[in-house]
């Protein structure tokens, strides 16, 4: 039986787009009740299981989707699609104090607190002491929580929280709360809990710490996951990657709109839609377009782009020597790379739709859309050259 069981979650958000419209305009839409708004899919079909006594990291850039992941396995957020199953009494260290009333002291909080975390009044009396000395605030226990500084507001939080025995504990970036001295506390009792058979989902932008407490990595990116497996491979990834920084990639649409790409899939070999392809597999890319008129000889084009917005390759259909008499109406071209020679990292692609002589530009996407490639190669770099050595001449 798994301890945790992630299957197939994804989690989309609706996002209210403000932008400038008349008066006339507003009014209508408060009327008719339509909104304008942008999907945002924060996790997208993610699945994975923990195996009771193993600690498991979650790393990735901000916005990659980790503290959503944590929210939906602890039921505070309902997911869009997928399942998760835990088995077993759940703890979590998401929101330390989320439960604390500011005008109550710090002592009044305790119980308060712990009674929200399912503790009984006994309980706590008998375990006040401890919680007041490990949080570090024998001196304020009874001074109102509205003046404690944030590290002694987290500190006080976790002190309680980690009072509940649970079967699986959730941490999110718990490990950074507090001093020095209140991290080695907080590390040591995440290796009681380690040892007592727990098991542990922790989120950290600590590195090191994930590496040395954790049996595996999770490395989330956009939503998804790009890697899962040996906690210093992992994070060696996410380094080299680069996903820690800001993409270095300009994203634009324009052209006279004359005829439009009006939607990019991608597949696979099985023809499933996806967005992460393994180095060597064929990627399989449906590029539909409509036409306000007929347009003769197009020429449909594409280029891959790496994070760092250096250009990988580009090519269209009349390098190919493929040629496109006409286009009108709606309709649809594809694009196969076979054997796919890119090694592993993000990239983004750029599709284009022009007269043959250039001249005019139907419609550009610049780097709107974006892959992941997964590699098990030691090889450097993105691509992946056919070589052999020999020795001699």
């Amino acid at each position: 039986m798994k301890a945790v069981d992630v299957s197939n979650v994804s989690k989309r958000y609706f996002l209210r787009k403000e932008v400038m419209r008349s008066l006339k305009s507003t009014v209508l839409g408060l009327l008719t009740g339509k909104r304008i708004r942008e999907d945002l899919w924060a996790l997208k079909d993610v699945s994975f299981s923990l195996e009771p006594g193993e600690t498991v990291g979650v790393i990735g850039a901000n916005g990659a989707g980790k503290s959503t992941l944590l929210g939906i396995i602890a039921g505070t957020i309902t997911p869009t699609s997928g399942s998760v199953h835990v088995e077993g009494r759940m703890s979590t260290l998401l929101e330390l104090g989320a439960g604390f009333h500011p005008d109550l002291t710090g002592r009044e909080n305790v119980f308060l607190n712990g009674s929200i975390l399912g503790l009984s009044k006994k309980y706590i009396e008998e375990r006040f002491s401890d919680i007041v000395h490990f949080a570090g605030l024998s001196e304020f226990i009874d001074v109102p929580v509205k003046h404690y500084s944030s590290g002694m507001y987290v500190r006080l939080g976790f002190a309680v929280a980690v009072e509940v025995d649970p079967d699986v504990l959730l941490v999110d970036e718990v490990l950074a709360v507090g001093d020095e001295e209140f991290r080695k506390k907080c590390m040591n009792k995440m290796a009681s809990f380690q040892k007592a058979g727990k098991t542990i989902l922790v989120v950290s932008h600590d590195l090191e710490a994930v590496k040395k407490i954790c049996h595996k990595v999770i490395l989330l990116g956009e939503g998804s996951i790009v890697d899962l497996g040996d906690p210093a491979k992992v994070v060696e990834e996410y380094v080299r990657l680069g996903l820690e920084q800001q993409d270095n990639v300009v994203k634009r649409e324009w052209g006279t709109k004359e005829a439009v790409i009006s939607g990019v899939t991608f597949c696979n070999e099985a023809g499933e839609e996806t967005s992460r392809f393994t180095s060597g597999q064929s990627i399989v890319i449906r590029i539909a377009y409509k036409c306000r008129r007929r347009i003769d000889d197009p020429i449909f084009g594409f280029g891959i782009t790496d994070y760092q917005g250096r250009l990988c390759y580009g090519s269209n259909t009349i390098i190919e020597n493929v040629p496109i008499s006409h286009i009108e109406g709606e309709g649809e071209v594809r694009l196969v790379i076979d054997s796919s020679p890119i090694l592993r990292g993000k990239y983004y692609l750029s599709f284009s739709l022009h007269s043959r002589d250039h001249r005019t530009n139907y419609h550009r996407l610049d780097n709107v859309h974006s892959i992941w490639i997964t590699s098990d190669t030691k090889r450097e770099g993105f691509i992946r050259l056919v070589s052999a050595w020999r020795e001699g001449r």
